[in-house]
């Protein structure tokens, strides 16, 4: 991942990639918080990692109080990240965002309790994580791994599968690299364990049946 103010290049241009309703560059310097808050951030990082601690820190809330989106100035962010709306998107301290990760609104990347050193999440690259999805503790995220909304995950991610539910369950049957946005359009995992269970019930049926027939 990179710290170098150039990647702001590469915020601005994503957006373009990925959100349809991106049409010009003042558009999207001036109407999008999601960047607003990324630029903030890159900019109190900066500061940050040069041993200055009050000036990030009054940066980064401005910057909430501006977008509704809280940054820790000591979080880690690649190049190219997308924050599509970002009202109440929480990212700590700790946390690594790989590069060109979507993170929708709602979304916390938080910490389980007191403990010191690495406490958050770490995102690989192309991560996407929907609407509402909490994410915390010092786990893992693979890359192109999908996080479907209001999901709460708390243990790790494999590489290029979707976690669903609360808590939730991965599910790696899934093509994350071709489709990297299609979150929404997510398998029931309560539904396709009452499935199965069906089905195991309907075989001792028959099983029964043939052993005590009638």
């Amino acid at each position: 991942m990179s710290d170098e103010p150039f990647s702001l290049w590469m915020d601005i241009r994503i957006i373009f990639e990925r959100d349809p309703a991106a049409r010009n560059w003042l558009e999207v310097c001036f109407c999008y918080p999601g960047l607003q808050a990324i630029t903030a951030y890159r900019l109190s990082h900066w500061l940050h990692a040069r041993g200055i601690v009050f000036i990030p820190r009054l940066i980064a809330h401005f910057a909430r109080f501006f977008t509704g989106i809280e940054i820790h100035p000591g979080a880690k962010l690649g190049k190219g990240v997308f924050i599509d709306h970002g009202m109440g998107v929480v990212i700590g301290e700790t946390a690594i965002v790989g590069d060109y990760a979507v993170i929708y609104q709602g979304v916390t990347l938080g910490g389980t309790g007191k403990e010191t050193g690495k406490r958050h999440p770490t995102l690989g690259k192309g991560v996407v994580v929907g609407t509402g999805a909490i994410i915390l503790g010092n786990i893992t995220i693979g890359d192109q791994a999908r996080i479907g909304a209001g999901s709460v995950v708390l243990r790790d991610v494999p590489a290029n599968c979707t976690a669903v539910g609360i808590p939730s369950r991965n599910i790696c049957q899934c093509n994350t690299v071709a489709t990297p946005l299609e979150h929404g359009q997510l398998p029931d995992t309560n539904a396709l364990a009452l499935q199965q269970l069906l089905k195991r019930i309907e075989a001792l049926e028959q099983q029964l049946q043939h052993c005590f027939p009638t």
